[in-house]
């Protein structure tokens, strides 16, 4: 059933229309509230005494491509009520339709806020430009925080992480609800105490989920000591994978021996593989002088100031964690090896032919590529049993050792047996890394201690020493529901939205974009 379009049904409910005329490329349209009745702010009284009248401009949503302006006609009541303060008070329309002093309309600046939401301030404007909504980028980051209202739901779960303002100089801290997986608040810094104070104020909080440093958790366990505390399986996982790299790492001097790589034929290099030999012969020096420093006695911080090298080296150095002689890359050239060594072997041996080929196949890498790989492989027949082969840098070792053996060529699995059969403990170290993963991936504590026993006495001490030092945590992670993940994905959010205002948001600003926006 058809009905009558009425003037007043174009604009906020409440108003009548009065007049409705065309100034330019804008609809002024003149409107008065339907009520005789106005009602005093500070009392609450009713009156029909209408004292003057007053007019305001105010904007509301666009109409037919063209801007429109609401001349409201406001009034000025007197207010009877004998003990009220106020003689003379303004007409009040509702929250909903026109809040006092405002230069919009609700709707209006309810859109207004969802694209600076959205889109920040300077596209946001552009944006709404078009759309025939007049506002400035100043205006709409202001709109954004004046209606931020924080969540105000009880907290019982939450996960706490840091996230950099620049990276290496200054962070800060984000919480989220892990319950209603939205944000909960952005903290300007990552110490313990602002930490613990934001922890304290919140006490009915039972579980919080954290990374494995440990500022956030002394926070909590003072601020929080009834509170469990769940370490993050992701950061878990990591972090054992590279203990397990740093012990191939510290083994690398053993592997070589193992292979048969003992001496190094530079003639039978390449350009680059003898820039990084050569580099290598320097960090040997280097090395073997750091070495014979800290074997007389001498701690980490006087090395520091006779050699003049970074504490971190210092320690790579002490450990045995900076042997490696080659940098191994992934290539264009690792899923055409297979064809490209029976290329060879069938008797096709130019560079620029191999190339010619490949591409005719599908290669989209260059000629150079092709012809080093055959450079490299004319020099290596060349070589005689003396002379040192390429071997696979610490990275890769620790990759051939952790994946599935039906997965490796026939070169790699020779590799891989003559490591296991000359280097037992690396390979202790690898089994007690796979059953770490295994109990979290089943999510099961059974034999925790005897784990931390057992790689304590390995290659692996120093990550068991980490998990020992924060067993609670550790086990919570293992059998708990909870982890940081959510939180991680928060902070991916977060720094979208910062790039979004090419990192110039202040904390209030990002506070109320990403809170707002859920």
């Amino acid at each position: 059933m058809q009905q009558a379009l009425h003037r007043s049904s174009l604009v906020p409910r409440g108003f009548v229309v009065e007049s409705a005329c065309y100034e330019g490329d804008k609809a002024v349209i003149t409107v008065r509230a339907s009520g005789s009745v106005g009602m005093c702010p500070l009392c609450g009284a009713a009156s029909r005494r209408v004292h003057s009248r007053y007019r305001r401009r105010v904007t509301d949503l666009p109409l037919s491509g063209r801007v429109v302006k609401l001349l409201v006609i406001a009034r000025r009541f007197r207010c009877d009520a004998v003990l009220c303060g106020r003689q003379i008070f303004t007409e009040r329309f509702s929250d909903g339709i026109l809040a006092p002093s405002a230069r919009r309309t609700a709707r209006l600046d309810s859109i207004v806020h969802h694209l600076g939401l959205a889109l920040g301030g300077r596209p946001a404007a552009g944006f709404a430009k078009r759309l025939m909504l007049p506002v400035s980028k100043d205006t709409l980051l202001c709109v954004v925080r004046r209606r931020h209202r924080p969540p105000a739901d009880p907290l019982k779960v939450i996960g706490i992480d840091d996230w950099a303002w620049r990276r290496n100089h200054r962070y800060a801290s984000i919480i989220c609800n892990l319950e209603r997986r939205r944000i909960v608040t952005l903290l300007p810094d990552r110490e313990p105490a602002t930490a613990r104070a934001w922890l304290a104020a919140h006490p009915t909080i039972a579980i919080v989920a954290r990374d494995r440093g440990g500022g956030y958790g002394e926070a909590a366990a003072k601020a929080l000591p009834h509170a469990v505390q769940v370490a993050d399986r992701w950061h878990l996982m990591e972090n054992a994978s590279r203990a397990f790299l740093d012990a191939v790492r510290k083994s690398m001097r053993q592997i070589r021996t193992v292979i048969g790589a003992t001496t190094i034929d530079p003639q039978l290099l390449t350009a680059a593989e003898r820039l990084q030999y050569e580099g290598y012969l320097r960090r040997e020096e280097t090395n073997a002088a750091i070495l014979a420093l800290s074997k007389n006695g001498i701690p980490i911080k006087q090395i520091v100031r006779r050699t003049g090298h970074s504490r971190k080296l210092i320690r790579q150095v002490i450990r045995g964690e900076r042997t490696d002689v080659f940098r191994t890359r992934q290539s264009s050239l690792d899923l055409h090896l297979p064809w490209l060594d029976n290329q060879w072997v069938s008797g096709c041996r130019s560079g620029a032919e191999l190339w010619r080929r490949l591409a005719a196949r599908g290669f989209r890498g260059s000629l150079r590529v092709v012809s080093e790989w055959a450079t490299r492989r004319r020099q290596a027949e060349k070589a005689d049993a003396k002379n040192l082969q390429r071997i696979p840098s610490a990275r890769t070792i620790a990759r051939l050792m952790t994946i599935g053996r039906d997965l490796l060529t026939k070169a790699e699995t020779v590799t891989v047996a003559a490591i296991e059969a000359g280097v037992p403990t690396l390979v202790e170290a690898r089994e007690i890394i796979a059953e770490f993963h295994l109990m979290i991936r089943r999510k099961t504590e059974a034999g925790f201690i005897p784990w931390i026993e057992r790689a304590r006495a390995s290659l692996v001490a120093s990550f068991a020493s980490g998990v020992a030092k924060d067993e609670a945590a550790v086990r919570a992670a293992i059998t708990s529901q909870w982890s940081n993940g959510q939180t991680e994905g928060q902070i991916t959010r977060l720094k979208l939205v910062r790039r979004q205002m090419y990192g110039r948001g202040k904390i209030d600003l990002l506070q109320a974009r990403l809170i707002g926006a859920e």
